[in-house]
């Protein structure tokens, strides 16, 4: 007889998401897993959101990164709450990890959970975390070819961000196609075009947030 420790492993991560899950809901949070490449420019996205929305609306982060907690600490300069969890080498989080996060920050007094994910467009799309809602974050230095090549994280999207559309001009990216190339993928994701840095396209993410939570 064969046992399949993957199939465990996953039975596990979806009991604790599932009880994440619970806990959103019974607490009318908003839970949001975003998801990028590193280097997406999330944690300044998020930074920059915290602090415009600071007057309506209560965020907390769970950061995830294989190591150090650089992302934990930039977020807390915003005033928000935030909790590092280092996967020590895992591409992703796990359902277990965000459960022990919610335990060590006061979760049920916030109106948006944002679980920052580990910089990465395969491994965080497979893993439920119990999350009402997906974010990915594809930024323009990247390149245009994301999509096509990641068309399983893009499909189960509810909203993708277009990041540092600001540099649209100086890089050789190709708007329509990635566009085009998500549409096919996902007709019903949000597609936002925003600058974290410039504060381009944000009062169209901040709009789309106050809709959702």
């Amino acid at each position: 007889m064969k046992i399949s420790l993957n199939k465990k492993i996953l039975d596990k991560n979806e009991e604790c998401a599932l009880q994440n899950s619970e806990f959103f809901a019974d607490n009318n949070i908003t839970c949001l897993n975003v998801i990028s490449s590193p280097g997406s420019g999330k944690t300044t996205l998020l930074s920059r959101t915290i602090v415009d929305m600071a007057d309506t609306t209560k965020i907390a982060v769970i950061e995830g990164d294989i190591r150090t907690d650089t992302d934990a600490k930039k977020i807390r300069k915003t005033g928000a709450v935030a909790i590092q969890i280092e996967t020590k080498g895992s591409c992703h989080l796990s359902a277990q990890q965000v459960t022990g996060a919610l335990a060590s920050i006061p979760a049920a007094e916030m109106d948006l959970i944002f679980i920052e994910n580990v910089g990465n467009l395969v491994c965080p799309s497979d893993f439920e975390l119990g999350e009402n809602l997906r974010v990915v974050v594809l930024s323009v230095p990247e390149g245009d070819d994301k999509p096509i090549k990641y068309p399983g994280t893009f499909a189960k999207a509810d909203v993708i961000l277009i990041n540092k559309i600001d540099l649209i001009d100086h890089i050789d990216f190709n708007l329509e196609r990635v566009i085009a190339d998500i549409k096919a993928v996902n007709k019903e994701a949000k597609i936002l075009q925003v600058s974290a840095t410039t504060g381009t396209g944000m009062q169209d993410w901040y709009s789309w947030l106050s809709k959702n939570k």
